[in-house]
């Protein structure tokens, strides 16, 4: 077989191995997961009104909040899952399987491509479940056409890609699973200093650098406006410019941490 055959089976057969692991052991993906929906039932019917209110100017229309909030609760859903990811990764270098891998006749790179391919596909059917929700509440994109529902799961994808190679690396450089989820708790609490759940223009003037020039709002921004019609402006560019940055700072991490021999 040639060397790409080989690559592909290897990582194959990863990928296999870590759908198996997350469906044998639920709990770490539940529980990252019901944390995206409750907070989309807390911000809907406990905040609604008022956020609602304050953002159209005094009239309260939840309808309108429901539209604005679930964008940036999708991108938090994949923040959520990523952090699953740290901890299977530094599981797996501190439990001495990786060590076992090094000893076979595997493509070396197949173990990081099985994990990184198997958290999209995490992430990619969490936010279809959250998505489901939203619906199911009242979220609606009738605006939207075929090429802007593609274009956004594109960027859904993309996205997940970028932060899980940044969340493999995290795993990679911690010492334990208890160190790589604390390590890889900003890729859950950014979302909350983006425009996520309020406009920046409402935000303090000495705040709104902080929310605009982080990976989230760009992001949520391009995907709020393939959905809902809404403005993207540069918004576009400095989402895709933050998934490739993301993804090449990640895999340069992340293999050259793999790739350093055990002391």
């Amino acid at each position: 077989m040639s060397s790409l055959a080989l690559a592909v089976r290897d990582s194959n057969t990863m990928l296999r191995r870590n759908l198996l692991h997350a469906r044998r052991y639920p709990s770490m993906t539940l529980n990252l997961l019901l944390t995206p929906i409750m907070m989309l039932l807390l911000f809907v019917y406990i905040f609604g009104d008022v956020m609602s209110a304050g953002i159209g100017g005094g009239g309260a229309n939840r309808s309108d909040y429901i539209a604005y909030l679930v964008p940036g609760i999708l991108m938090m859903t994949i923040g959520g899952t990523t952090i699953g990811t740290a901890v299977s990764v530094s599981m797996d270098m501190t439990e001495g399987i990786i060590a076992r891998f090094r000893t076979l006749a595997i493509h070396r790179g197949s173990v990081l491509v099985g994990h990184v391919v198997g958290s999209v596909l995490q992430c990619v059917m969490s936010v279809v479940l959250v998505g489901a929700v939203a619906v199911a509440i009242g979220f609606r994109s009738t605006d939207a056409t075929v090429l802007e529902w593609l274009a956004a799961f594109g960027l859904l994808a993309f996205f997940a890609m970028a932060l899980t190679w940044i969340a493999v690396g995290m795993g990679l450089a911690s010492p334990n699973a208890e160190a790589a989820s604390n390590n890889a708790t900003p890729l859950i609490l950014l979302p909350f200093l983006s425009s996520a759940f309020i406009p920046v223009g409402t935000m303090p003037g000495w705040f709104r650098p902080i929310a605009e020039y982080q990976p989230f709002t760009p992001a949520i921004e391009t995907l709020r406006g393939l959905l809902l019609g809404t403005e993207i402006g540069h918004n576009g560019w400095l989402a895709l410019a933050w998934c490739l940055g993301l993804t090449v700072l990640g895999y340069f991490w992340s293999t050259s941490k793999f790739n350093r021999d055990p002391k």
